[in-house]
């Protein structure tokens, strides 16, 4: 297993970062263990997770990740071995602390004791705000739509960015976080908040977690160059697309079980150059004699930008082809391919 380091951290990662959020609704708390077992025995030590877990999201569902990962670490009692990062929930839920869930002191303390006592842990290594306060840098506009940027003044998105630096600083200070990271922002949001954080001294955002795959580049190069720069950890989420480069949604089927089955939020990735772009992607698999999954996976791992990628799996033949997939080598011709359709296809959805 090839490790990089986390940002300015000094703490090294496997290249692999287990995604846990199917787990307590599509797995049982014995698959997970099964899962997390599997990826510790061939060389993971860093694993994903948000209080909103599992997906798709419900009120019944809340939390449930975090306590299989707790119960895990229970029982193996390795938690010292693993780096682990969760997230905290921003608005828009009515289940999650009455619905008055947002980026703030309140929530962050009260976020973190949650997300501890269900881990069974008393600290957490990357604790990361799972979307921001702001509307219009939420990943689901990533997708499009109009942007409003008189929301919010930038005064007041500043005064927040300070609180929420604060409260993290005093949790870092507290010994119950040991960094802090920023998921499904923006490139003013990243460098904002590192801004703040180098004015006040207070402990700065370490890494970047946003959707990234081969049907979705849209941070090349600006989001990806900060990062570089700033020398900012940069986590691919959904490099599968949520299962879209497996091909099993093509021609409207929905597989029993399937994410897509489940879900009733908008199927934003369902249009019609998606799933063009999934078959050229498929056809260049093919030429290749490669699994268009591990393809697409081994070419988010090949991004100079990427320090880990975020995988995920609903079965344990799924999680192996997965893993397996970075040990591939790309040859240039391959990705000369994926580049041409990467043309033809940019952002196809």
């Amino acid at each position: 297993m090839r490790h990089s380091t986390l940002g300015t951290t000094g703490l090294s990662v496997s290249r692999i970062c287990l995604g846990t959020m199917t787990w307590g609704r599509q797995n049982t708390e014995a698959e997970g263990h099964a899962q997390m077992d599997y990826a510790t025995s061939r060389g993971v030590n860093f694993f994903d997770t948000a209080e909103m877990y599992a997906v798709p999201p419900t009120p019944d569902t809340y939390g449930k990740t975090e306590q299989i990962i707790g119960t895990w670490f229970a029982a193996r009692k390795n938690r010292d071995k693993i780096i682990l990062a969760t997230k905290i929930a921003g608005s828009g839920m009515a289940w999650v602390r009455g619905g008055k869930a947002t980026i703030d002191r309140t929530n962050i303390l009260e976020a973190v004791e949650g997300s501890l006592k269900r881990l069974q842990t008393d600290y957490i290594d990357l604790y990361q705000l799972h979307w921001p306060n702001r509307p219009y840098p939420h990943f689901r506009n990533h997708w499009g739509g109009a942007v409003d940027f008189t929301a919010n003044t930038t005064a007041e998105i500043e005064d927040n960015f300070l609180e929420v630096l604060q409260t993290l600083t005093e949790l870092v200070h507290a010994g119950k976080i040991r960094h802090a990271g920023l998921s499904n922002e923006t490139p003013w949001g990243v460098m904002a908040y590192n801004r703040i954080a180098r004015d006040n001294g207070l402990t700065p955002m370490v890494s970047m977690q946003n959707e990234y795959s081969l049907l979705n580049r849209v941070d090349e190069p600006w989001l990806a160059e900060v990062c570089v720069r700033e020398n900012i950890a940069y986590l691919p989420w959904s490099p599968l697309a949520g299962g879209f480069m497996a091909g099993k949604y093509a021609n409207g089927a929905r597989p029993t079980g399937s994410r897509w089955s489940l879900d009733s939020r908008p199927l934003h990735r369902d249009s019609e150059n998606a799933h063009k772009a999934v078959a050229a992607y498929h056809d260049v698999a093919k030429k290749y004699g490669l699994d268009p999954c591990q393809m697409a996976l081994k070419f988010c791992d090949t991004q100079p930008f990427v320090t880990s990628t975020i995988i995920g799996a609903t079965s344990m033949d799924q999680l192996k082809s997965n893993m397996d997939a970075f040990d591939l080598e790309l040859s240039r011709d391959t990705l000369a391919d994926i580049d041409r359709v990467y043309r033809n296809y940019p952002i196809p959805y």
